[in-house]
Formats: structure tokens, C-alpha cells, sequence
């Protein structure tokens, strides 16, 4: 019997869960690394007044590697966000139970074990690091900020202003095991997702991009769809992978995922313009070291956020189905 490859996904947020919905149906020993530095929303709840890390990533992956055998009801509570109730609202089930399994278990690492087994999750979920750690961002205007969520959604006068460094406060490591996933690894597939927020946050734990280097697997980078005010204003593909490399080396990554022009429809391209944001153009050309695969890998899907969430949210977003089938064919 021919050995199942070891896929690492590093990311966190939709992106990861779109990637991880599409590949959890093929043959292969899937672990994800996620971000474990949100702050934003339900989080900044879970850090500040629970004392636990942010579990929002975790629980989109979770949600996303539930076995199909495990109880629809349970995966729809997971996903449920309370849009009412002082001190709830904006929160998500799956956040809470997860909470009171840390409190139960005076571990969040069992925690997290225990729901995965709760949920039957196909695959391992591997916390990029258990230190309580924020995310600080240095803009080419010399400010700086702390905070993944001020990062996200920045004031008028940092959204303009570029990023040229991203660092944590304090310093983190990485989990081991995180560590021993990526030098095992087969295939490593970053992104997509917001550049900074939920990619390089992880590259910067470290012990991250070091492992990733010295890893001898294929190396795939997706880039995002559309740019993302305060963080990647009129970037193109180009200048995504440069931010990415910029943090692991240069020419690292192998194989680049990237989305051929899209018709979207003008009334979400226009919500899209009101939030200063704009369809990613490829730029990108291959050669002997790095391989382009351009195709359309984007869903006809609009996705609407639930009312009682908060945060911006992505409308337009890559098909799991047509992105898992282009990162299998690089195996």
C-alpha cells in the first residue's frame, strides 16, 4: 500500500477553511497550523475576560475536518453566532464550549483534543504556538500598532500606509509539534487568507519559517482573490508573494496558486470599492524555480455574514473543490 502523503496547511480565518473543506476528501494525512493571535470580536471576549487564547480559527478548522458521520446538529451549534444578549452577542457557540472544556480540563491543548474527538475531525489541528503573544505592525508612516484586530481594521491613517514589518509582543515559540508537522511534510500549502493577519502572523512565531525552509516538501502559496484595505492596497499577486518571501527566504515557495480574472457581480464589486478594496491582478510569471498554476478556482457564491458577527467578512471567496484539485495535482 502506497503511503498517504503529509499535507500542511499554515493559515487561519476562511481561507484555511475553504482549503481544508476541499482536501479533507482526498487520501492524504492532513494537519493544519493555525494562527492562535486574533484579538478581534468574540476573541478580545475569550483573551481578556476568559484568560484563553483566541479559539475562532480553531474552531473554523474544526468545523471544517468534521467527519461527515458526526451529528449535523452539533456542527451547526458550532458555527452558531449569537446575535443578542449582553456580553454574548457577537459570540460563537463553539467558542464558548470550547471555553468551558479549557476551565474543565485547566488545559486549553486538551480542550482542543477533546472537541477534535467530539466532532471526529479528519486530521490533526496544531496551535502554531500556546504563548499568549499579540501581533505589532510597523507602517511605513512610522507608526505602529498592537493588536491583531487594530491591524485588520486600521484608522484611516494607518489604512493608507503600508506595512514594513510585522513582529510579536511579547516574543513566541512555536509549538514542537507544529514544528515536527512542517519537517514532515510532503506538501505545505500557505494561504489564502488575509496576508498579514493570518499568514505571516504565523511565519513569525519562531521556529516557523526556519522549519519551513529546512522542510524538503513542495512549497504552494494561494494567493488571495481581492487586496484587503490596510494591508495589501493595490497590491498585485506579485507583490503578495514578496511579503510572503520576505519572511521565509527568497525562493521558497515552489508553486503558486492563482486565480485567472473573475466577473464579479457590480453591486458586490461595489461594496468591495467601498471598502477600498480591489480584485488581485496576476503578475506573476514562472520559471525554472517557481511554478504558476493560473485557473478559475473561485466560488459563484456570495457569502453573507450572520447578523450577529461583527467583522468584515469576504464575499467573494475560492471554490474548496476546484482549489483542493489544483494543490493535489502538485503531488
Amino acid at each position: 500500500m502506497l503511503k498517504k502523503p503529509n499535507v500542511v496547511v499554515i493559515g487561519g480565518g476562511t481561507g484555511t477553511y475553504t482549503v481544508l473543506t476541499g482536501l479533507k476528501s482526498y487520501p492524504v494525512n492532513l494537519s493544519v497550523i493555525v494562527s492562535m493571535m486574533d484579538s478581534g470580536g468574540s476573541n478580545r471576549v475569550l483573551r481578556d475576560e476568559f484568560g484563553i487564547l483566541p479559539t475562532s480559527d480553531i474552531r473554523q478548522c474544526i468545523v471544517a475536518l468534521a467527519s461527515k458521520n458526526a451529528n449535523g446538529l452539533i456542527r451547526n451549534l458550532f458555527t452558531y453566532r449569537y446575535s443578542q444578549g449582553t456580553g454574548i452577542e457577537g459570540m460563537t457557540f463553539g467558542n464558548l464550549f470550547m471555553a468551558a472544556l479549557t476551565d474543565i480540563y485547566g488545559s486549553q491543548e486538551k480542550a482542543i483534543k477533546k472537541t477534535c474527538k467530539f466532532l471526529e475531525v479528519k486530521g490533526k489541528i496544531i496551535p502554531v504556538t500556546y504563548d499568549n503573544s499579540h501581533l505589532v505592525a510597523r507602517y511605513e508612516n512610522g507608526a505602529q500598532v498592537l493588536g491583531e484586530h487594530i491591524i485588520d481594521e486600521p484608522s484611516e491613517k494607518n489604512g493608507k500606509s503600508r506595512i514594513v514589518e510585522l513582529y510579536l509582543a511579547p516574543p513566541a515559540k512555536a509549538n514542537k509539534k507544529a514544528i515536527d508537522a512542517i519537517l514532515k511534510a510532503d506538501l505545505i500549502v500557505i494561504g489564502p487568507g488575509d496576508l498579514y493577519t493570518s499568514l505571516v502572523c504565523n511565519l513569525v512565531v519562531e521556529g516557523v519559517s526556519e522549519a519551513v525552509r529546512k522542510s524538503k516538501a513542495k512549497k504552494v502559496y494561494v494567493v488571495n482573490l481581492m487586496t484587503k484595505y490596510g494591508q495589501t492596497n493595490n497590491f498585485s499577486a506579485k507583490d503578495h508573494l514578496k511579503v510572503i518571501e520576505s519572511y521565509l527566504g527568497q525562493e521558497v515557495i515552489n508553486v503558486c496558486i492563482v486565480n485567472k480574472k473573475i466577473n464579479v457581480p457590480k453591486t458586490v464589486l461595489k461594496r468591495y470599492e467601498e471598502e477600498n478594496a480591489e480584485l488581485v491582478k496576476n503578475d506573476l510569471k514562472g520559471n525554472q524555480k517557481l511554478q504558476i498554476i493560473s485557473g478559475d478556482f473561485h466560488s459563484d457564491i456570495v457569502f453573507e455574514k450572520h447578523k450577529g458577527d461583527k467583522l468584515k467578512r469576504s464575499l467573494i471567496r475560492h471554490d474548496s473543490q476546484k482549489l483542493a484539485k489544483a494543490i493535489m495535482s502538485i503531488l
